[in-house]
């Protein structure tokens, strides 16, 4: 059996308007588009080591990113207009370590982009002292 490595890339929709689509990964999450090809109207923006493949034809997608600053994100992409699904919330408190350091918590909020894809903003808190 081969050895499965990390996530290379994810396909999301670019829905009819690329540009519109690209405009907001760029003016609200602050992602720039790695390479573009017009034919056939693919795009490709980093999320670290991972391509984010935008195209028309792939249904919506929903994909989870890390963020710094949740909270101030928030309160910057909502003056900007910029709907959320789901407000910053507590989602799990990583009491074992699961899924990092023990002891943080687990907080998200979601919004679309123009072409109906779901995005994920994560940040991890460290504990409470208390």
């Amino acid at each position: 059996m081969p050895a499965i490595g990390a996530v290379r890339q994810v396909a999301l929709s670019a829905g009819r308007d690329l540009d519109s689509t690209l405009a907001f990964w760029r003016d609200v999450l602050g992602m720039g588009v790695h390479a573009r090809y017009d034919p056939p109207g693919i795009a490709f923006i980093m999320a670290g080591d991972v391509r984010l493949l935008f195209t028309d034809g792939v249904p919506a997608g929903t994909v989870y990113l890390d963020i710094a600053g949740l909270e101030p994100f928030h309160a910057e992409a909502k003056a900007m207009g910029v709907p959320f699904t789901a407000p910053p919330t507590l989602v799990h408190h990583d009491t074992e370590g699961q899924f990092g350091p023990a002891g943080e918590s687990e907080w998200m909020a979601f919004i679309k982009d123009p072409a109906g894809n779901t995005i994920g903003l994560v940040e991890r808190h460290p504990p409470q002292e208390e």
